[in-house]
């Protein structure tokens, strides 16, 4: 689309004095003339024919007074569009001089601020967690004025509009309350002349590119040749036949909605291969069903732009031999989609300040049952388990929260943990752990084979195959599975009847020695009630 700016802003402004002036010159003349005002006599273009032949004078005259009159007005209307057209380029000037000049820090403070006060606790936690270079010790400022002039200061005013819009990305918070705040600075980063094609890119665009066309021969990734995960992270290549690597690690299912506010989904992949290891973004809600964690893939028809490498519409995943990695690519991979915070003893943990994510490891000591919350700031109940984690240091309470609380399931006392990205909740100077949205479990090594005595006490499910139920092993409650021929055995119940859990509840609560392996029952052997 042409430019509608054809002069400078000093001839532009030019035309705005030499257009005031007309007008008030010609409307005053106009005015004059219209009242046959004898001092502009002189001006009135008459001819002594004009007198003669006036049969009432002076009609002729007045009659040339008020054409002239009319002319003066002309003109200054004339001169008025003359100064709306000036005024247009001063404002097109300005708009352009705006768009390349610096950005001010302080409309960029006020506007940073504005986009903190729209998110939500859980969305605050998540951005800080993205923004690395901030200290530790800073992360718990409590007033968001504070932790707007610490991320301004920490990252420079360009570089932290660039982390926050991928703070936004990553949240995600592609909404129009969050993007009108963010975009006009994006876009003035974008186009200042030293960023060139480089220039930061919003990430609303990024998103929304799985419904560009890929003809654009700059920017689809058509079949070339063939890399490796190391050369596809250090060159600039963008035609790929395929990455061939192993999934090592698959995020939550992850929604954005696009400019038509059509809500769609998205994950991240961290796959390796025997030279590296990358982070990719697939779109689509079918492939999230159909990739899963510890599978080996042949990924091609790849999108590559300054972001990421992403799984398109186009692109093509199949399933392919197992890929051989090496262990330390296997780690790397596993902190590409949930970078883990460094891990302390409890004993370091428990002088670290409020709000300060920690990863730590130890010995299942205690697990409590799941209990329900009631969040007042959501104003309603959430699920939390309790469990207490113990090193040679001392010994320490994690609480899970929410969609956390899954991890618990088959943990058992006794194995031995590492759980990161949790933070310190300090509540009367009672030091505990809470669980964030990148808490992650890793189990380092199960209790293994443990013969105890169980008391059976609920049945969750039970099918000819199998039963879940719910018992008590060490005082402690614990959901177990069991095969349901075996429990049969065990207890003199008839497999044959059509509801095996009704016969169970009859019975309850059952005694019974067992081989638990983790969360199955290997043996089990009735007893009697003490």
């Amino acid at each position: 689309m042409p430019s509608l700016l054809f002069c400078g802003p000093k001839m532009a402004a030019c035309g705005i004095v030499i257009s005031i002036w007309g007008v008030i010159m010609l409307a005053m003349l106009g005015i004059f003339f219209s009242a046959k005002s004898a001092v502009l006599i002189e001006d009135v273009p008459f001819t002594e024919e004009d007198i003669r032949d006036d049969k009432n004078p002076p009609q002729n005259i007045y009659s040339l007074y008020n054409q002239v009159g009319i002319n003066c007005f002309i003109a200054a209307a004339i001169y008025v569009a003359v100064g709306a057209v000036s005024l247009c380029q001063v404002r097109l000037n300005k708009r352009q001089e705006y768009m390349m000049s610096d950005i001010s820090e302080d409309e960029w403070k006020d506007a940073l601020l504005s986009i903190l006060e729209e998110l939500k606790n859980e969305q605050f936690e998540k951005m800080l967690f993205k923004l690395k270079e901030i200290p530790t010790s800073h992360r718990n400022l409590k007033s968001k004025e504070e932790m707007t002039q610490k991320i301004v200061e920490v990252y420079g005013l360009k570089k932290s509009i660039s982390v926050i819009n991928d703070a936004m990305d990553y949240i995600p918070r592609r909404d129009p309350k969050i993007q009108d705040i963010l975009r006009p600075f994006v876009d003035k980063l974008k186009n200042e002349p030293e960023n060139g094609p480089k220039a930061v890119k919003r990430k609303n665009d990024s998103v929304e590119e799985e419904e560009m066309s890929p003809a654009d021969p700059q920017k689809s990734c058509q079949p070339d040749k063939k890399i490796f995960i190391c050369h596809l992270k250090t060159s600039e290549v963008c035609d790929i036949v395929g990455i061939i690597g192993k999934v090592v690690q698959k995020s939550a299912l992850r929604t954005y909605r696009t400019r038509d506010d059509v809500e769609k989904f998205f994950f991240y992949l961290a796959i390796a291969d025997e030279t590296g290891s990358i982070k990719i973004m697939v779109y689509g809600k079918k492939r999230y069903k159909q990739i899963n964690e510890g599978k080996s893939y042949l990924f091609t028809e790849l999108k590559r732009d300054q972001i990421s490498v992403k799984v398109i519409s186009q692109s093509n995943v199949s399933e392919t031999k197992t890929v051989i990695i090496p262990e330390e690519y296997e780690m790397e991979a596993r902190k590409l989609i949930y970078p883990e915070s460094p891990v302390y003893s409890i004993t370091e943990v428990s002088s670290f300040a409020d709000k300060t994510e920690v990863s730590v490891k130890g010995t299942v000591k205690k697990i409590h049952p799941i209990r329900q919350v009631t969040v007042q700031k959501e104003e309603k109940k959430v699920n939390v388990q309790d469990f207490q984690l113990e090193d040679e240091t001392g010994s320490i309470r994690i609480s899970m929260w929410r969609e956390n609380t899954k991890q618990c399931k088959g943990l058992l006392v006794g194995d031995i943990i590492k759980i990161t990205n949790v933070k310190i909740n300090n509540y009367y100077d009672e030091i505990s752990l809470n669980s964030t949205g990148f808490t992650q479990i890793h189990k380092v090594q199960s209790v293994g084979v443990q013969n105890v005595k169980i008391e059976i006490i609920g049945i969750a499910k039970a099918t000819k195959k199998e039963t879940h139920l719910d018992a008590e092993v060490n005082q402690l409650p614990h959901r177990l599975v069991v095969g349901s021929p075996l429990l049969a055995k065990a207890f003199g119940l008839n497999l044959g009847k059509p509801n095996l859990k009704e016969s169970l509840l009859e019975k309850l609560p059952l005694f019974a020695d067992a081989e638990i392996h983790g969360s199955k029952i290997k043996k089990i052997t009735a007893v009697l009630r003490c």
